[in-house]
């Protein structure tokens, strides 16, 4: 057994574009023995210096019927960061982490052998083993073709956040062509994915964040350090204000949110800071507003396949874009717990694991 886990001294960054990353001191890069590495956590992470990450031999269980998935690449979400550290209460130990993958079928039915696949799940690396490992064993309803289009790093990164903002959207009563979306915290690897999906869906699409970024899809951008983002969104749309709100961030948005809002608004949340936030019920129900709340964690690979399934038609005709993959944010299992710590650290690009890396 490999520990990956050790001391990171100084503040937590991303690695410079172009540069290679310095391993992580007490990391290995030596090969685990056998054709299954995959990572391991026995019981809840000390911290974030002590993330209790180990570099195994390890191969799935294969019940009756299910798929074993040779996996080329795998996301590193903030939720399975979160899931070692304890704060996910649903999380098993020992377990192998990982929500999202891509990669072939390599077992299982023999109308699925050979397929390239794409998935996450909220059950997937929390409830059992995940996708941070050469072999993941799904059942066959888990199983989607991967889109053509994508490579297997580029499948790999959909996962969570896409799901997480076509459910939200989903559930605000759909995007329709001439709405007007405004994205807080649009910055992040969900707003990014709602930005695409609602202007891939014909509509007018505001973003409002906190650090100078370009934002595909989003017409205006609004940086909330310089400008009154509720009052931009109504004078960018003559007064009528945002249709949805897809607020990434939570209670730091809600006030700037609801002002945004037009007359029969909704506002989504997929996460907070603090649980109180100011309410005012006379503005709700006079504006005919709504709140729709998300947590992709209650959803099953199964489930969660569905839903990129209906967002593989988009990739594929290319109307909707992946995101862009840099290689110093792919890492290979044996610099896992870099990996981890820069997601932890609020890396904006998407991080990669690849088991054959």
């Amino acid at each position: 057994m490999s520990a990956l886990s050790s001391p990171l001294p100084g503040p937590v960054s991303a690695p410079v574009p172009g540069e290679a990353s310095a391993p992580v001191p007490g990391d290995t890069s030596a090969p685990v023995p056998g054709d299954a590495p995959a990572l391991r956590v026995a019981t809840r992470a000390a911290g974030p210096d002590a993330l209790g990450l180990a570099l195994v031999e390890h191969r799935p269980a294969l019940p009756p019927g299910w798929c074993l998935v040779e996996v080329a690449a795998a996301g590193v979400n903030p939720s399975d960061v979160k899931a070692v550290l304890g704060a996910m209460p649903k999380a098993v130990f020992p377990r192998t982490p990982g929500r999202d993958f891509a990669g072939r079928v390599v077992e299982g039915p023999a109308g699925l052998l050979g397929l390239e696949v794409w998935g996450s799940g909220g059950d997937v690396g929390i409830t059992r083993d995940g996708s941070h490992a050469r072999y993941l064993a799904l059942p066959p309803e888990a199983v989607f073709r991967k889109p053509e289009t994508l490579s297997m790093r580029e499948a790999a990164a959909i996962g969570v956040p896409f799901v997480t903002a076509e459910v939200g959207l989903r559930e605000a009563g759909g995007v329709h062509p001439g709405q007007v979306v405004l994205v807080l915290g649009a910055n992040g690897r969900v707003g990014q994915a709602a930005c695409r999906i609602a202007a891939a869906a014909g509509a007018r699409v505001l973003a409002g964040v906190r650090r100078e970024v370009a934002v595909r899809g989003a017409e205006a951008v609004f940086d909330c350090r310089a400008v009154d983002v509720a009052q931009a969104v109504r004078a960018a749309t003559d007064g009528h204000g945002a249709d949805i709100v897809f607020n990434c961030v939570g209670s730091p948005w809600f006030a700037a949110g609801n002002a945004a809002m037009a007359h029969g608004a909704v506002q989504v949340f997929i996460a907070t800071q603090d649980r109180a936030v100011p309410f005012d019920i006379f503005a709700f129900y006079r504006g005919r507003h709504r709140y729709v709340g998300v947590d992709t964690l209650a959803l099953t690979a199964a489930e969660t396949g569905a839903v990129l399934e209906s967002l593989r038609p988009g990739f594929e005709s290319g109307a909707l874009s992946p995101y862009e993959i840099e290689a110093d944010h792919v890492f290979p299992l044996e610099r896992a717990a870099e990996a981890y710590r820069i997601v932890l650290g609020g890396a904006t690009q998407r991080v990669l694991l690849e088991p054959r890396g």
